[in-house]
C-alpha cells in the first residue's frame, strides 16, 4: 500500500490522517476467576525468574476453571483474568525473558480444552487439512507434514496419532467457545491480535524442529507431559498439567513428548507485526510525502555524480564525498520526524488490529440488551415485536472497550468495528461506519465514557435528531447495548 499526504480541512483537524491506496452463552465465568484470584498470589515467588522442575509439599492447590466460562465485561475482572490464566505482573517480564509456573495442579485448566473437545470438533465441523489441521512429525532431524487433501475424518486422523504423528489445529477459536473468550480478553488487554494453536503430541514423540517465533508465546500445558527445551542452556523442563510456561519471541525451542503419557497444549500467541519497526513502516513513507510536499530541501537533486562515490562497489573507497552525502542523509532523516503523523500511523495500526480481532464476547445480559436480543420474531405469519425505540432517557454504552474505534481515512472520519468480525481470521472484509460530522464528538464520547452508560440524552450533538440518529445507527450495528432490555412499543 502507498500513503498520501494530510488533509487539511478543519471540522475533523485531529483526524487528519494518511490516505491509503490499497492494491486491491453460559454460566458466568466471573465467579471462577474470583474464587482463583486469591491462589493465584501463592505462586508470587516464582514470578521473577526460571523455576526448577521441583515438587511442592503444599498440599492446597490452586482452584481449576470452570468449564463454563464467561467473560465479564469489566476492565478489572479481565486484568484478573489474565493473572489467573497466565501469571500476576506478567508485563514486570514482557519480552525479557522465560517464565515457568509449576502449579502442582493437574486440573488447573480443566474445562478450558481437551483432547475429547478435540474429538467432538472433528465429528460436528467441517475440519479441513491444511487449513484448520496440520499432521506433522519429526524423526531423525526431519520435519515432515502428512496432510491429505479434504475434510479431516477422525478414523483417518486417529490412524496417524497412533502411528506416531503430531496434531496441530490451527484455529481452535473457531470451534471452542472458551479459547474464544480467553483470546478475546487477551486481544483487549495487549492491543494486539491474541492467536492460538492446540497441540497434541502421542508419548515417545517430537512434532517440529527446533525453531523460534515472532510472537510472544504462552504454553497451557493442558494435559499429559511436556518437555520443552528453550535454547542452549537457559531451559529445560518438563511441563505437567496445570503449568505455564512463558517465552518472549525470538527464543529458540524445541519440545518432545516423555515416554509415559501423550501431551495436549494450548500455545497463545499475541505481539505479532507489533513492534516500533511495524509502526515505523506506516509511518515514514506518509512522513516523506509530507515532507516532499513542504520542505524544498527534500526536492532538491542528487549530485551529479554520487554514483561513482557511492554504492556497494564504492563502500570501500576513502573518499570525502561520500562523508558528506552520508551526512546530508542523516540531516534529512533527522528533519523527517517534524513531518511524521504520528497519530494517523497508529490509526492505521488500529484498522489492521480491529480487523484482526476476534468479535466480542457477549454475556447474557449484554445479548437481550442489544439488537442481539431484541423482541423481534415470526408468529402468525407476520413479523412481530420489531418495533423498539430507543428515548431520550435510555443508558446505552459500547458492547466492549475494544469494540469501535475512530480512525482517521483522508477526507472522512470512519468508525471501525469488531462486532461483525468472524471468529475464523480475516474471513470478513474490516467493518466500518463513515461518520457524519454531526456525530463525531458524541461517538468520541461514548467511547471515552466506556465502561460508564450514559444517557441518550447527553450524547454532545447539535440536535436531538443527532442523538438520537447515532443511537439507533449504533443499535442497529449491534455496537452498543441498553441498561435494560428495550421492549416493543
Amino acid at each position: 500500500m502507498t500513503f498520501g499526504g494530510l488533509n487539511k480541512r478543519p471540522l475533523q483537524k485531529k483526524y487528519h490522517g494518511i490516505t491509503t491506496i490499497f492494491c486491491k452463552g453460559c454460566n458466568c465465568m466471573i465467579s471462577a476467576f474470583q474464587a482463583n484470584a486469591a491462589p493465584a498470589k501463592k505462586i508470587k515467588k516464582k514470578e521473577n525468574g526460571i523455576q526448577p522442575n521441583k515438587k511442592s509439599n503444599k498440599k492446597k492447590r490452586m482452584k481449576p476453571l470452570k468449564s463454563s466460562m464467561r467473560l465479564s465485561s469489566s476492565d478489572e475482572e479481565k486484568s484478573k483474568a489474565v493473572s489467573v490464566l497466565f501469571f500476576p505482573h506478567y508485563r514486570e517480564n514482557w519480552e525479557k525473558k522465560p517464565i515457568l509456573i509449576q502449579r502442582q495442579n493437574p486440573d488447573y485448566y480443566k474445562g478450558l480444552f481437551s483432547t475429547a473437545e478435540f474429538d467432538r470438533i472433528l465429528r460436528n465441523n467441517d475440519v479441513q487439512y491444511g487449513v484448520n489441521l496440520d499432521v506433522t512429525s519429526y524423526t531423525n532431524g526431519k520435519r515432515e507434514t502428512h496432510n491429505p487433501p479434504g475434510r479431516v475424518l477422525p478414523y483417518t486422523l486417529w490412524d496417524f496419532y497412533e502411528s506416531g504423528c503430531s496434531l496441530r489445529m490451527l484455529n481452535p477459536q473457531a470451534y471452542s467457545s472458551t479459547v474464544w473468550q480467553v483470546l478475546s480478553i487477551l486481544q483487549e488487554k495487549f492491543g494486539s491480535m491474541a492467536g492460538a494453536n492446540v497441540y497434541l503430541t502421542p508419548a515417545r514423540t517430537q512434532g517440529f524442529a527446533p525453531h523460534y517465533d515472532d510472537i510472544e508465546a504462552f504454553i497451557l500445558q493442558l494435559e499429559g507431559k511436556y518437555q520443552d527445551e528453550i535454547g542452549q542452556p537457559i531451559m529445560d523442563v518438563v511441563l505437567e498439567a496445570g503449568d505455564l510456561l512463558y517465552f518472549p519471541r525470538g527464543f529458540i525451542h524445541q519440545g518432545d513428548c516423555l515416554p509415559d503419557a501423550h501431551s495436549l497444549h494450548l500455545t497463545v500467541s499475541s505481539f505479532q507485526r507489533n513492534s516500533w519497526g511495524d509502526l515505523l513502516l506506516k509511518l515514514m513513507p506518509a512522513a516523506l510525502e509530507t515532507a516532499m510536499e513542504e520542505d524544498v530541501e527534500f526536492r532538491k537533486g542528487l549530485p551529479l555524480d554520487y554514483l561513482q562515490f557511492m554504492g556497494v562497489q564504492n563502500s570501500e573507497k576513502e573518499d570525502p564525498r561520500r562523508d558528506k552525502f552520508i551526512a546530508h542523509v542523516e540531516g534529512l532523516m533527522k528533519k523527517l520526524v517534524d513531518y511524521a503523523p504520528v497519530d494517523a500511523a497508529v490509526d492505521q495500526k488500529a484498522r489492521d488490529f480491529l480487523h484482526d480481532c476476534l468479535p466480542p464476547v457477549l454475556s447474557a445480559e449484554e445479548k437481550a440488551s442489544s439488537v442481539y436480543g431484541a423482541p423481534a420474531r415470526w408468529g402468525d405469519g407476520e413479523a412481530l415485536d420489531v418495533t423498539v425505540q430507543l428515548k431520550g432517557q435510555t443508558q446505552i454504552r459500547l458492547l466492549g472497550a475494544g469494540a469501535a474505534r475512530l480512525c482517521g481515512d483522508g477526507d472522512t472520519v470512519t468508525l471501525f468495528y469488531t462486532t461483525e468480525n468472524s471468529r475464523v481470521y480475516h474471513k470478513e472484509e474490516p467493518k466500518s461506519i463513515e461518520m457524519k460530522a454531526e456525530h463525531i464528538d458524541a461517538m468520541e464520547f461514548l467511547i471515552h465514557s466506556y465502561p460508564k452508560f450514559v444517557s441518550v440524552a447527553c450524547l454532545p450533538c447539535e440536535t436531538v435528531e443527532a442523538k438520537m440518529s447515532l443511537a439507533e445507527l449504533l443499535f442497529e450495528k449491534g455496537l452498543i447495548h441498553t441498561a435494560e432490555p428495550l421492549t416493543a412499543e
